[in-house]
């Protein structure tokens, strides 16, 4: 019998994530700590079904590089550049915080101080995976403090980065000195960065451009599926950087391309289903019996994570003159550990930097501060008003927003989602009609289309314009279906029809929805979806026909409009 050994670690992982996962969101609880059981059920320390940790821990990898991918496409360099006032410093004060604090830690159990030095960076280090999550799942991915907290995940990503390749100098096994290995480490990455760069700014856009252009979306998700991993693997190979570091920069190039919303909806299902089994393996990692052999240790690490963590985050931004609700996001995001740590303690432990226990208490702590993060973030941003009334603290931690929201927040401003009144999806002859009849009562509305030349002639002539599916809901809401008023639905294609009104209605419950319908039996499925007005064709191509034929017989106004009244009460093609 072949090996089946990923088939079954996806679905038995998958299975007991979904099962968890479920019983958490009864309980109220966020889905992560479920999936996190599921991964202990399906794991080497628990009876029964034991599943490929490596094989689980590739997956999740797979996960990691879509995330950051997708965070990349939204997060231009200019974005990069605008957090870098705090993102920069406050990631490497905090990780001498918790670095600090670890190393008293363990010398308190007798470690030395090279071991105490490498758990320290360890627990440094936040997860990729838990922090985006907890921030988009609160509506901040796209908000000042969103950008920090993803500014500073990067810049602790890069530090991990440089730590790694001076792990062999620091053993003693490295060809090289500290200071060569640092210098070599930070020129791969600068190569690494103008590669990509380049490729950005020349080959990715026209590539993307020619595959959008065939109208095929099979390949174009190949397309963007293959930059993602492609980018992320050669940055691991070739320039000793991390996959999700590596597919962050090719998001970020990827997002600068004409048809990047719809790269961003494409990557989407993808990520969502791989990053499930992160948090499987993460909890299949887990050793109870490890724990308890060290459990001081072990709570003196997670004090490090929940405790000291967030409370120097909390500083350094609120010090740093940055509103209040930046500062709690900063801690709140902050307080946990992830796959960065787990990639940094292997690396020690292979080269008899860091002890077995100490690779065992990061993954109790990473476990236990997961399953705590969304709690934990969601209670530490109650805490604004309760410090807000507190009369000096208060007024110096609230002073003001700083510029750095105030130039993100104009830049994001500019974006095609903010006062959209109309979006028309499909830009054929009905939809240029409409387009044009808006425009007349000077409404300006938004087109999403899937013919990328078509969208880059509306865009070239000054009109708004989105490349991509109008049934995917993250292309929606990148349109602004929240805010909007009307959408008009005018694709041939029945079934996108129907997906295109279901998605927008669950985003938008008092959206004004037309669209067009080719036969009367579409009428009940649209009318299910959410649809306001249908206009059929078989009904308008009546009432045309029936019009026609009454001028010709010298009718009255008044009798055509009463006889095209009947007819489309005959027919059924009045307004639903």
């Amino acid at each position: 019998m072949h090996d089946i050994s990923l088939i079954t670690t996806i679905a038995f992982g998958l299975t007991a994530a979904l099962a968890f996962g479920l019983v958490s969101q009864r309980l109220g609880l966020s889905p992560i700590v479920g999936y996190l059981i599921g991964g202990m059920v399906v794991g080497p320390n628990t009876p029964g079904f034991v599943g490929n940790v490596a094989l689980a821990g590739q997956l999740a990898e797979i996960g990691v590089i879509l995330l950051m991918f997708g965070v990349g496409l939204h997060f231009h360099l200019r974005d990069l550049i605008a957090v870098r006032s705090i993102a920069v410093p406050g990631a490497l004060l905090q990780s001498s915080a918790a670095t600090a604090a670890c190393m008293a830690l363990t010398l308190l159990f007798g470690w030395d101080l090279g071991s105490g030095l490498v758990l320290g960076i360890a627990t440094s280090v936040a997860s990729t995976v838990v922090l985006l999550r907890v921030v988009t799942d609160n509506g901040l991915l796209e908000t000042t403090e969103g950008h920090v907290a993803v500014g500073w995940l990067v810049v602790e990503d890069i530090i991990t980065v440089l730590v790694l390749v001076m792990l062999p100098a620091f053993a003693g096994r490295g060809e090289t000195g500290f200071a060569a290995a640092l210098g070599i480490a930070i020129l791969k990455l600068a190569i690494l960065g103008g590669i990509v760069a380049l490729a950005g700014a020349r080959f990715v856009p026209w590539l993307l451009l020619r595959v959008a252009r065939l109208r095929s979306r099979e390949l174009f998700t190949l397309t963007v599926l293959v930059l993602a991993m492609a980018v992320a693997t050669v940055s691991y190979l070739a320039f000793g950087a991390s996959m999700a570091l590596g597919a962050f920069l090719a998001g970020m190039v990827v997002g600068q391309s004409k048809v990047s919303s719809q790269a961003a909806a494409d990557a989407m299902p993808m990520r969502d289903a791989f990053a499930v089994l992160f948090f499987v393996s993460v909890g299949m990692l887990f050793d109870y019996q490890a724990i308890l052999a060290s459990p001081l240790l072990a709570l003196g690490v997670l004090g490090v994570v929940l405790v000291v963590k967030p409370l120097a985050a909390f500083a350094i931004v609120a010090l740093g003159g940055h509103s209040l609700r930046t500062a709690l996001t900063a801690a709140g995001a902050l307080a946990q550990i992830g796959e960065f740590s787990f990639i940094l303690a292997e690396g020690a432990k292979e080269l008899n930097l860091l002890p077995g226990e100490g690779h065992t208490v990061l993954v109790a702590a990473a476990i236990v501060s997961i399953s705590l993060n969304p709690v934990i973030f969601r209670a530490v941003l109650k805490l604004e008003p309760w410090i807000e009334k507190w009369p000096v603290l208060g007024r110096f931690l609230s002073r003001g927003k700083d510029e750095l929201g105030a130039r993100i927040n104009a830049t994001a401003a500019k974006r095609p989602s903010e006062a959209v009144t109309a979006i028309v999806v499909g830009y054929g002859p009905i939809g240029r009609t409409v387009s044009r009849i808006l425009r007349g009562f000077d409404i300006d509305p938004l087109i999403l289309e899937l013919n990328v030349d078509t969208v880059l002639e509306l865009q070239a002539s000054g009109k708004r314009a989105l490349y991509g599916d109008a049934a995917n809901s993250l292309l929606l809401e990148e349109a602004g279906i929240a805010s909007a008023s009307y959408l008009v639905v005018t694709l041939p294609d029945p079934d996108v029809r129907l997906n295109v009104v279901t998605a927008a209605r669950g985003l938008n419950p008092q959206l004004r929805i037309l669209t067009r319908a080719r036969y009367l039996q579409e009428r009940e499925g649209l009318e299910q979806a959410g649809a306001s007005t249908i206009c059929f064709d078989e009904g308008e191509s009546a009432v045309g026909l029936a019009e026609v034929l009454l001028t010709d017989v010298k009718a009255s106004r008044e009798r055509i409009t009463a006889e095209i009244l009947n007819v489309r009460r005959e027919l059924g093609t009045t307004a639903a």
